[in-house]
C-alpha cells in the first residue's frame, strides 16, 4: 500500500474546522474508495462537496456508470442520481447541503399571533404557561413553552410575509405588555 503524504497539522485542523462550519465534512470519509482521494494530497474524502462534485463528473465526463460511481464515493445509487440531477439543475451550488428542519416558525401563523396580542392586551400580566393552554383548545397547536416565552419577552421577531401581511414586531407585543 502506497505511504500517504502528511499534511501540515494547523492547515488539517482549518480545514476540519472550516468543513465544519460550512457543513461540508463528509460524515462517511471512510467510504470513499476513488483511488484519488486515497492519495492524501488535493483530494480529499472529508470534503462533501468535491466527493459529490468529482462523483458527478466521473459519471457525466468519464462515462462510469452511476452505479459504480456511487460505490467508489461512498453513496447509495439514489444519492448519486439526486446529486446528478441537482447539479445538471443548479450547478456546483446545488451540490451543498440544504439546511435540514423547519426554516421558519411555522407553527405561529399571523392568526395565532394576533390571538396572542389581543390576550396580552385584555391581561398584560398573562404568562406563557397560562397562554399554552389555550393556544392548545383554541388552535390545536403543541408550542413549546420556551419558543413563547422568547416571544413574549421580545427576544425572538415572529413575522408573517409581505403584501397584505402583518408583521409583527417585538414593540408590538411589548406595548400589549
Amino acid at each position: 500500500m502506497a505511504k500517504r503524504k502528511s499534511r501540515p497539522k494547523a492547515a488539517v485542523d482549518a480545514k476540519l474546522a472550516s468543513l465544519r462550519a460550512t457543513g461540508t465534512l463528509n460524515g462517511k470519509p471512510q467510504a470513499v474508495k476513488d483511488p484519488l482521494f486515497r492519495t492524501g494530497s488535493f483530494f480529499d474524502p472529508r470534503d462533501l462537496l468535491q466527493v459529490r462534485y468529482e462523483m458527478v463528473r466521473r459519471h457525466l465526463v468519464e462515462d462510469e456508470p452511476v452505479a459504480n460511481a456511487a460505490q467508489l464515493f461512498g453513496v447509495s445509487v439514489p444519492t448519486a442520481y439526486q446529486a446528478q440531477t441537482a447539479f445538471k439543475a443548479g450547478g456546483l451550488v446545488a451540490l451543498l447541503p440544504k439546511r435540514r428542519g423547519p426554516k421558519h416558525g411555522h407553527k405561529l401563523t399571523p392568526e395565532v399571533l394576533l390571538h396572542i396580542e389581543q390576550r396580552r392586551r385584555e391581561q398584560p400580566n398573562l404568562r406563557a404557561g397560562d397562554l399554552l393552554p389555550e393556544l392548545q383548545r383554541t388552535f390545536g397547536l403543541a408550542i413549546h413553552r420556551r419558543s413563547l416565552e422568547r416571544l413574549l419577552s421580545g427576544k425572538k421577531n415572529f413575522r408573517a410575509a409581505k403584501s397584505g401581511r402583518l408583521f409583527w414586531r417585538r414593540s408590538r407585543l411589548r406595548e400589549a405588555a
